[in-house]
């Protein structure tokens, strides 16, 4: 029964092992998702918008209308967000990137998913929203590229 339990654990240390190895097995799949994030904390909506196909995305985020799809998503996106964050009295909104909970790479494929906290100002209170953003990731020549993404959270609760 020891030699079973043992090859067992063996047998699950390569598979974590092997997993391991998979997550890291192209950083560059993650470039382009933390440069979306620092571009949008600076304002930077160019540098934001140039981190995703120029051919078009889906995004799926809790703003209205909630989903946005094609060569125009990621403007009519940022209209939208703004709009609603200003009618919402939001400011000064930063999104921090955490852990890579998940990443599978296929090809030219990728799928991420990362845990991220959104923070904000709505009408002087400071805000917090504990979330997630689920990436589709797609290999150009010139490198990776978001495809699409979701935005996955509760609803926000003030700052502590």
């Amino acid at each position: 029964m020891k030699t079973k339990t043992v090859m067992i654990g063996l047998g699950c240390m390569a598979a974590l092992s092997l997993a391991s190895e998979a997550l890291a097995a192209d950083a560059g799949v993650e470039a382009p998702i933390r440069k979306f994030a620092d571009a949008f904390n600076k304002g930077d909506i160019k540098g934001a918008a140039a981190t995703h196909l120029a051919s078009g995305v889906t995004i799926i985020d809790e703003a209205p209308p909630h989903l946005w799809q094609g060569p125009k998503a990621f403007d009519s996106w940022v209209a939208d967000l703004t709009k609603d964050d200003k009618a919402a009295g939001i400011t000064d909104e930063k999104v921090t990137l955490g852990t890579v909970t998940r990443e599978v790479v296929t090809g030219s494929d990728a799928y991420v998913v990362i845990a991220v906290v959104y923070t904000f100002t709505q009408k002087g209170v400071a805000m917090r929203e504990p979330a997630q953003m689920t990436f589709a990731m797609k290999k150009l020549p010139e490198g990776w590229k978001i495809a699409g993404w979701t935005w996955t959270g509760p609803e926000p609760v003030p700052a502590k």
